[in-house]
């Protein structure tokens, strides 16, 4: 596998095992979190994947706080609240850095995108507030496009390179055309000394070549392959035979 970490802005994730009291508790009883040690990361594009309630999000939202994102997603410019419901997981994980810093970063999440575009819009209307925030998202409101619109439109403009893209089951409003075009958009950020952690259930996301793939499960966290994956086994069996599978889910 293809690590070379000259252009790595995140190496590793370490849990302060010592400091957790107790991990029968939100969130140090998630699976991720009763199972995490040292997670390495690839200097280009490093997946998390696994059933809900493994706790993907949590360990993504926490590492994103930790780095300095708000915890409803944006760049790193953006900090706003509108309401505290996330966890205190950052305070409890170690952020092992590469030797340079990102110039451009942002955290993506499918459910609080919202939140991020009408605050947006809310700055916009500052009369103080200088230049357009919506600019470097393409020039056109957010709330004035649809959902994958909007994600798509932040992908394309907003994401500029030499940057640590964290983004959090991004296919939720993409379709599957969109979604191969994400994984071209991908490559361009990537060959632009990028960083991307994703956290996914989209067997099209997660093909990116040459790419490190974490599965969570309730036994550990083990590095796995695209066609390993439950993801891709199950959609391969359902488009391989879905008749007999369908007959069978039906009866």
């Amino acid at each position: 596998m293809d690590r070379n970490f000259s252009n790595q802005y995140l190496r590793t994730i370490d849990l302060k095992r010592e400091q957790i009291q107790s991990f029968s508790s939100y969130p140090f009883d998630l699976p991720v979190v009763e199972n995490l040690q040292e997670l390495s990361l690839h200097p280009k594009v490093t997946y998390l994947i696994g059933e809900n309630g493994m706790g993907k999000s949590t360990l993504l939202e926490a590492v994103a706080i930790a780095i300095g994102f708000n915890p409803e997603g944006g760049t790193f410019n953006i900090n706003f609240s509108t309401e505290n419901t996330h966890s205190e997981l950052e305070k409890y994980i170690k952020l092992v850095k590469g030797t340079k810093k990102p110039k451009d970063g942002f955290f993506l999440r499918a459910e609080s995108f919202y939140n991020v575009a009408t605050n947006i819009d809310q700055l916009d209307r500052d009369p103080e507030g200088g230049g357009k925030i919506i600019n470097s998202f393409g020039g056109k409101s957010l709330h004035e496009q649809s959902h994958g619109e909007a994600f798509f439109s932040t992908f394309l403009n907003r994401f500029g390179g030499n940057g640590l893209y964290i983004l959090d089951e991004p296919e939720a409003a993409l379709s599957p055309l969109r979604q191969l075009s994400m994984l071209s958009r991908i490559h361009d950020l990537v060959n632009l000394n990028s960083q991307f952690i994703i956290a996914t259930h989209s067997p099209i996301i997660m093909a990116y070549p040459n790419a490190l793939i974490y599965e969570l499960t309730s036994d550990g966290i083990r590095e796995t392959t695209l066609e390993a994956t439950q993801h891709y086994q199950i959609m391969k069996q359902f488009f391989d035979d879905r008749e007999r599978l369908l007959y069978h889910l039906l009866q």
